[in-house]
């Protein structure tokens, strides 16, 4: 990435501020185009024990943005629901470099874990 520059790192938080964002693995079951917008998609999202409907902005991104259909990828699912070109959002899914300029990521897990599991931190007290 020839014109990659990093970005200042944000301002400090609490664990207690982490603490508020849940992040579940969940697999991406449907990918629709959301009819009379040129970047929308529908996603149908399962975390085991229920399934959510997630609107992303990704068809400006991805060539195919059905091939990420089947896949895991990280969400948050704690957000409040928003309405997007009529669609009613329920969570945000995570990606890696949309936010630097560069070709979006998906954030997925290593290898295949529960739908539902959540993302979490390592912490030795």
């Amino acid at each position: 990435m020839p014109n990659f520059k990093v970005a200042p790192v944000k301002p400090t938080i609490t664990l207690d501020d982490l603490e508020k964002i849940d992040v579940r693995v969940g697999t991406i079951i449907l990918v629709e185009d959301v009819v009379g917008s040129d970047s929308l998609v529908k996603l149908i999202v399962d975390f085991d024990d229920h399934k959510r409907t997630i609107i992303v902005g990704m068809k400006k991104e991805r060539e195919k943005p059905r091939e990420i259909q089947g896949k895991q990828a990280l969400f948050v699912v704690n957000m409040a629901p928003k309405r997007m070109m009529g669609q009613l959002s329920e969570g945000m899914l995570f990606d890696i470099g949309y936010s630097d300029g560069i070709k979006p990521a998906l954030a997925v897990p290593e290898y295949h874990v529960p739908n539902g599991s959540r993302a979490g931190y390592l912490l030795k007290v």
